[in-house]
């Protein structure tokens, strides 16, 4: 089935900065800061636009679980505008996508060229991003791709970033490994079969400090709750630290 993206023929106005104007997919958690900072110091790219899907039935980032107050305040830290995009309870692939349509349009507009990501080895979502994308004439870039996991995660907590783990997968980690600030022995603990930035979704992390955050984001460790979901007959449980403005 042909993409909805392709229904109309985009045209990018000129900009006259020699810099390309990028919008950043922000998660709020460690791989968008990392990649955020790459891009930060890269002279080619000029990110002036943030952008977060929520779930708006909880008013909570996607996947994450992360209250909305608290993405806010991680914004407000950062200092670059952002805006949400409200996602159903359980949207299908259309409505996602005419979602997301809808906002790249408005982006278009505003003349970006350019959507950065903060994956790193999953070569069909990079794919698919690329070809959702390729219609509008917006070009993705990855700023950690390809790179070592271990390597990158080691560079994250050395160069004085901060993060905590606010969902796990039950069937990869155990309890305690959510509600943790992640540091060297976090890495030194993971199973063998766990990516060291949870790269196959073993984790979600919130980043509540960065060297570009004006100050770090304060919040309460919360309940911890465990939750399962079926996705197509096959269930799967996670566990859950609600972070508390």
């Amino acid at each position: 089935m042909p993409s909805p993206y392709s229904a109309k023929h985009y045209k990018l106005k000129k900009v006259t900065e020699n810099k390309q104007k990028t919008y950043f997919n922000w998660s709020s958690g460690k791989d968008s800061a990392l990649a955020l900072h790459y891009l930060l110091q890269d002279k080619n790219y000029s990110v002036d636009f943030l952008l977060t899907s929520v779930n708006s039935h909880y008013d909570r980032v996607s996947m994450h679980g992360l209250r909305k107050e608290l993405l806010l305040k991680q914004v407000e830290a950062i200092g670059i505008p952002m805006t949400t995009i409200e996602l159903p309870l359980q949207p299908s692939n259309e409505d996602y996508e005419a979602i997301m349509r809808a906002k790249v349009d408005e982006l278009l507009e505003q003349n970006y060229t350019t959507a950065a990501f903060g994956d790193i080895f999953l070569e069909d979502l990079k794919v698919y991003r690329e070809k959702q994308l390729e219609p509008f004439g917006i070009k993705a870039v990855f700023p950690l791709w390809k790179k070592d996991t271990k390597q990158l995660l080691t560079e994250f907590i050395d160069s004085g970033f901060k993060t905590i783990t606010v969902c796990v997968n039950g069937t990869k980690l155990d309890k305690s490994f959510v509600g943790r600030v992640i540091d060297h022995d976090f890495i030194k603990e993971l199973p063998d079969d766990v990516d060291p930035c949870g790269e196959n979704g073993e984790f979600h992390t919130f980043c509540f400090d960065a060297p570009y955050f004006k100050k770090p984001v304060d919040f309460t460790i919360g309940e911890t709750i465990y939750r399962e979901y079926d996705n197509h007959g096959t269930k799967t449980g996670y566990w859950f630290c609600d972070l508390l403005p």
